[in-house]
């Protein structure tokens, strides 16, 4: 079984809309207008989530927001209040490799002046998913270090947490990734771990897979050996629907073996737990019948999470799959489904 897979989720959608927004959030300035943090957004009137619980930036111009915004211009209420259960939760911001400078510089100063911080996700390793939906990532080694350089210079000293590479040791562990590009890809992963350390306010944590791979004993040393150590910790369940009792358990079981790591859970999708219906190595991409997970907080259910958070941003598809658009494209029908099988 492969890692996350529905990692494929988001190559496709930031070549331009987050370039777009970057740039946007630069000119506007997004200055805050009240203690809230609140922001010019999409008409979607978002603001932000207490910080003592969920310090994390929500962005008020987002897709979900626009899709708000939109659905209450046309009188359709219901579904706007579904989606708002999106709109209104910080969820994580791929940085593409296009001008990866200004967006991460972009959506930390629109998260510092809201009081929060930006999560962001890169996720642009040479030879990334091994061919399927979200092929692709930068030329080579030198390009990927140009891509993480740009990104430590857009963050500078403001508050950030980074999701590095989903997929990226995992893949280097199930035989997915060839043997040939390896030892540059530790050595890439452990040059990101250090220059993102590097930054006086922000966290890293390297991705470790999910609860429905494997075993912990395949991947704790592959982990240190892409800098775990280093790093804050790593996170469990991207772009994935395990549910969170499952991926605590893969998570303790792994930091038992990192010298006691911290991690965090994507739980965006996991209120229904995987789906085990269909071809095995379909199930990650598009299932039906799934439902949001726990909102992002910082109060969590052990004291080795240091957070649940929407790594995967919920409406965008994974893939060309189960009637999907690209990996990445807002979803509104998926959206609605997600939003409406959650309490």
């Amino acid at each position: 079984m492969h890692g996350s897979r529905g990692v494929g989720a988001f190559a496709g959608r930031k070549r331009a809309s987050a370039v777009v927004l970057g740039a946007a959030l630069l000119i506007t300035g997004c200055s805050s207008s009240d203690d809230k943090g609140g922001e010019p957004d999409a008409g979607a009137g978002i603001t932000q989530q207490p910080k003592d619980s969920d310090p994390f930036w929500v962005n008020p111009d987002g897709n979900a927001a626009r899709q708000v915004a939109a659905l209450e211009k046309d009188g359709r209420k219901a579904e706007a209040g579904q989606i708002r259960k999106i709109a209104e939760q910080p969820v994580a911001e791929w940085i593409s490799p296009e001008n990866p400078e200004e967006q991460a510089r972009g959506f930390t100063e629109a998260a510092d002046k809201a009081d929060r911080t930006a999560l962001l996700v890169l996720y642009n390793i040479p030879h990334r998913d091994c061919g399927q939906y979200s092929q692709g990532g930068a030329s080579d080694g030198n390009a990927y270090r140009d891509f993480v350089d740009g990104v430590a210079k857009g963050i500078g000293d403001r508050p950030a947490t980074v999701i590095l590479e989903p997929d990226a040791v995992l893949h280097l562990v199930d035989g997915c990734t060839p043997e040939e590009f390896h030892e540059e890809r530790y050595d890439l992963l452990k040059g990101a771990v250090a220059k993102l350390k590097g930054l006086r306010n922000t966290k890293v944590y390297l991705d470790a897979g999910n609860a429905g791979w494997g075993n912990p004993d395949q991947i704790h040393e592959p982990l240190k050996w892409a800098g775990v150590d280093q790093a804050d910790g790593f996170s469990v369940n991207v772009s994935n629907f395990y549910s969170t009792e499952e991926s605590i358990a893969y998570g303790k079981r792994l930091s038992a073996k990192t010298g006691g790591k911290p991690f965090v859970i994507d739980t965006s999708r996991n209120g229904n737990g995987p789906y085990t219906a269909g071809a095995a190595d379909e199930r990650w991409c598009n299932p039906p019948g799934r439902a949001l997970g726990e909102t992002p907080t910082t109060k969590t259910a052990d004291p080795l999470v240091d957070a649940y958070l929407w790594v995967k941003r919920p409406g965008e598809s994974d893939g060309e799959c189960k009637g999907g658009p690209k990996a990445g494209q807002w979803w509104a029908d998926y959206a609605l489904k997600l939003a409406g099988s959650t309490g």
